[in-house]
């Protein structure tokens, strides 16, 4: 395990240009400051990681952003250093999880894509940056998705809707929380502003 100290490693400035760049305006590409906590070789809990996370962002969604905050495979062991465990894929397996942040652009005509747009293209570039999402979409359902996880939703700014089969549909605004098991779902926003999500992902079975 390697040692660490929270004294030796995070000094008073460091705080200030964490706290200096922390998100100010959800939604506007702003990176979003991540405290992660640990332990050291004697076992104490330490500050382990004190960072700005940037957002990531795809051609094929203009104006969406995704924070990939945190996630594992499997179940942690403590103690631990407060290393990010392993994870590639952004949804996770059975027993794994995932904790982000993710905005909603406004259903405009800013949102649209080019008539010459490069799906394929888009595509890769989705599969590098955000691994397994689009294998997730539905083509023929624009926004659409399922995926075999239980997903703790909260709204942080924004109005959004969230779409069920059918067509069922709730409006959700900030301080609103969604448990979604499972479900096909797609994000709709009918608004002018971006809404902005928290997000717990975690690993289900599906019979």
């Amino acid at each position: 395990m390697r040692a660490s100290s929270s004294r030796n490693r995070f000094t008073d400035r460091n705080a200030l240009d964490c706290r200096e760049h922390q998100l100010t305006n959800l939604g506007g590409s702003m990176g979003v400051r991540r405290v992660v906590t640990g332990h050291n070789d004697e076992g104490k809990a330490i500050f382990a990681s004190d960072e700005i996370v940037e957002p990531i962002t795809l051609e094929m969604l203009p104006g969406a952003e995704w924070f990939t905050l945190w996630g594992g495979d499997e179940a942690p062991t403590f103690p631990d250093d407060g290393s990010m465990p392993d994870h590639t894929t952004y949804f996770p397996p059975l027993g794994g999880f995932r904790f982000g942040i993710f905005t909603v652009q406004p259903d405009t005509a800013d949102s649209f894509l080019p008539e010459n747009f490069n799906l394929e293209a888009a595509l890769a570039e989705a599969d590098e940056k955000l691994p397994g999402m689009v294998d997730h979409l539905e083509i023929e359902n624009i926004g659409m998705h399922t995926t075999d996880t239980v997903d703790y939703e909260f709204v942080i700014s924004g109005e959004v809707v969230l779409e069920l089969d059918d067509g069922a549909e709730v409006t959700l605004r900030p301080g609103d929380t969604v448990v979604q098991n499972g479900t096909r779902h797609a994000w709709r926003n009918r608004t002018d502003k971006p809404a902005v999500l928290v997000v717990v992902l975690v690993g289900a079975k599906r019979a």
